[in-house]
């Protein structure tokens, strides 16, 4: 048993030297490659790790990748294998989820092989990187803007494509998404009383966003802010912004008699109208 036991252990030291050795050989045989100025085995290297690192998703593999086609991509320009580098390119700062790097690389695959069998995959991946660069709701929401135009674009050129239903999905996110930081931009205004900016930003958001999942709760807040403005007035300006409110609560009705604000539209109604009869 004793000699079992020792057995097993140097086989398992053995293999883990032959593993680090193994290891060693190919980050020299890696590190020799970037320093030579061979580049027919530096694109074949290239390809391989690429290919690799997307089968096996290691970004390891892919950022070795990366650095030889960033090294070998020059020598080819104008050449075959130029499209095909430019492509890979761009598609590893994809891979690796570099969203800035990978847009721009893919813009100018298209701008140099605009009839390329690849175009169509370009075209979407550098819509989706803005779309990954989207930041949260209530940031700065510029990238999201330039994502839903940019799939846009791809949706219009290939509107049966291969990737069509994904470019989809994302733009209606990114939309919720815009119409998410109106509302609450809205809504915003009505938690800090400043009822008349309130009423006019639930206003826009109601006329732009015709079909967003906030518009219930935008005619809510919309009435309930000039409610509350009304009530809150002065005498000479209460009558006319008492009636303003009563119209902001036949708008809720009539679009949701059955809505989930119903039971506090009218209570508030009913106080309105008691209100309205001492005028």
């Amino acid at each position: 048993m004793y000699f079992c036991q020792m057995f097993l252990r140097i086989m398992k030291k053995g293999i883990l030297i032959l593993g680090v050795l193994l290891v060693t050989l190919s980050c020299s045989e890696y590190q020799k490659l970037l320093k030579s100025e061979e580049t027919a085995p530096k694109y074949t290297a290239a390809e391989e790790l690429y290919n690799e690192g997307k089968e096996e998703d290691s970004n390891k593999k892919l950022r070795k990748a990366l650095r030889l086609l960033e090294q070998v991509e020059p020598e080819f320009r104008g050449k075959p294998q130029g499209e095909r580098l430019v492509f890979l390119l761009a598609d590893t700062y994809y891979q690796l989820g570099d969203y800035f790097n990978a847009p721009f690389q893919f813009e100018r695959f298209l701008q140099l092989y605009p009839n390329s069998q690849k175009a169509e995959e370009a075209s979407y991946k550098s819509a989706a990187s803005y779309f990954y660069r989207s930041p949260r709701y209530d940031l700065d929401q510029t990238d999201t803007r330039k994502a839903i135009e940019e799939l846009q674009v791809y949706l219009n050129k290939y509107p049966e494509g291969e990737f069509q239903e994904e470019a989809n999905t994302m733009a209606t996110e990114l939309r919720i998404k815009l119409e998410k930081k109106a509302y609450e931009i809205a809504k915003q205004y009505h938690h800090t009383e400043y009822y008349k900016a309130a009423i006019a930003s639930f206003n826009n958001f109601i006329a732009n966003y015709p079909g967003s999942p906030f518009r219930e709760a935008a005619y809510y807040y919309r009435f309930d802010s000039a409610y509350k403005l009304a009530i809150n007035s002065f005498e000479v300006l209460m009558e006319a912004r008492l009636k303003e409110a009563q119209e902001f609560y036949k708008s809720y009705n009539k679009y949701y008699p059955e809505g989930e604000y119903v039971p506090q539209l009218e209570e508030s109604s009913l106080e309105i109208d008691n209100r309205l009869q001492n005028f």
